[in-house]
């Protein structure tokens, strides 16, 4: 009691208050970074037991709205060259009308005899959602375990199906990370770091059993599954397949979560910042669908992380020295355990390049957050069919 009067005496309420609010703060942003993210960096998928004594026979289903040429002489042989000790397949949805593409298709089987094309015929009057491509491509494919990639994707290494399809004999669902291209810039790096960073909430739930998503560029699941729920859910909506989906079918000991730089995928990104926000607002449309819990991790860390944040500066305008110093010194341990949590993340799926600048990206992030928030209170109508 002596103590806490001589606190009192010294700094009154409002800092005794503002002590207290950033102590708590603080304490929760450690568990996030030690106890939540750490589950990531410490998981080891070997450890399940095993349903599978062998890897089974894959499907890769891509869809392909565009008539991508560079795609079918760099990104597709990429696949069909994976290196996996048994049998797959790679299954391509044309979208389109363009004969002279579809032939090429055809032409490429000639050389790649595990290559199978599906085509759908374009109509702008009754247009196809990736939903509608996907089911057309699992119900063509000849394997009961069937991975989902996009066209803006390209396998990490050659063992990118070796991991994933391996994964298959202990779950039946797999997810798999999929990183960023890396490019010059600061703009890149805060879109590489903010991959990262919201694939941290998803992973870190799925490592526990509590699965609400995966990436829509790797993630896979079995035909039984998808046929035992009647196909994709949210038909409504563009979008989900990866999210809204998975979250109907998951279930705490079926899902393989695969964090292994050799079975990411790395997406091209088709622009800077603008770009990023507008792919954040338009697959974020999902969000408010998302299990209360799922919700609730994600912005009680970034609601945490801002408000931690804005106590520590009205410590460091305000409070005398002694005060200040305490603040900054919790704010440089925060710094210091969330930039190497990041750091073993990063390694466990591939990132590199993370830390040097990663106090710029934890400043920014939160901002970005709320921004992206406040975007996602006008409708998306991109999203909804």
């Amino acid at each position: 009691m002596h103590l806490i009067d001589n606190i009192l005496q010294h700094y009154g309420w409002q800092g005794m208050s503002l002590a207290i609010i950033i102590l708590l703060l603080f304490i929760i942003q450690l568990w996030y970074y030690l106890v939540r993210y750490g589950r990531v960096s410490r998981y080891r998928n070997s450890r399940r037991k095993k349903k599978l004594s062998t890897e089974p026979p894959v499907s890769v289903i891509v869809p392909m709205f565009a008539e991508d040429y560079t795609y079918l002489e760099t990104t597709l042989p990429q696949l069909l060259g994976q290196q996996y000790a048994a049998t797959y397949e790679v299954v391509v949805v044309y979208v389109g009308s363009d004969r002279d593409f579809y032939e090429e298709l055809m032409r490429m089987r000639q050389w790649h005899p595990t290559l199978i094309v599906t085509k759908i015929e374009f109509n702008p009057r009754f247009p196809i959602s990736v939903k509608m491509a996907l089911n057309v491509g699992i119900k063509a494919a000849n394997n009961e375990h069937i991975l989902i990639t996009t066209t803006d994707s390209t396998p990490a290494s050659q063992q990118w199906l070796a991991m994933m399809g391996k994964a298959f004999m202990r779950g039946d669902i797999v997810l798999g990370y999929t990183l960023l291209e890396h490019k010059s810039g600061l703009a890149n790096y805060l879109m590489r770091a903010s991959r990262l960073q919201m694939s941290m909430y998803w992973l870190a739930a799925a490592v526990k059993g509590y699965t609400y998503r995966g990436s829509r560029n790797n993630f896979g699941f079995t035909k039984s599954i998808y046929f035992k729920h009647k196909g994709f859910n949210f038909l409504n909506m563009n979008i989900g397949e990866e999210d809204l989906f998975v979250q109907q079918i998951a279930k705490p000991n079926n899902v393989s979560v695969v964090l292994i730089p050799k079975g990411s995928m790395i997406e091209l990104p088709w622009g800077g910042l603008g770009w990023w926000l507008s792919q954040l607002r338009h697959f974020g449309s999902a969000y408010r669908f998302y299990p209360q819990m799922a919700r609730n991790a994600v912005e009680w860390d970034l609601g945490s992380q801002l408000l931690f944040f804005l106590t520590v500066l009205t410590a460091l305008i305000f409070m005398p020295l002694e005060f200040k110093l305490a603040a900054l010194l919790l704010l440089v341990v925060r710094y210091v355990v969330a930039a190497l949590r990041v750091r073993s993340v990063a390694k466990r799926v591939g990132e590199k390049g993370m830390v040097l600048r990663y106090f710029l990206f934890d400043m920014f992030n939160p901002v970005m957050m709320l921004l992206v928030r406040i975007m996602l209170v006008r409708k998306d109508d991109t999203v909804w069919r």
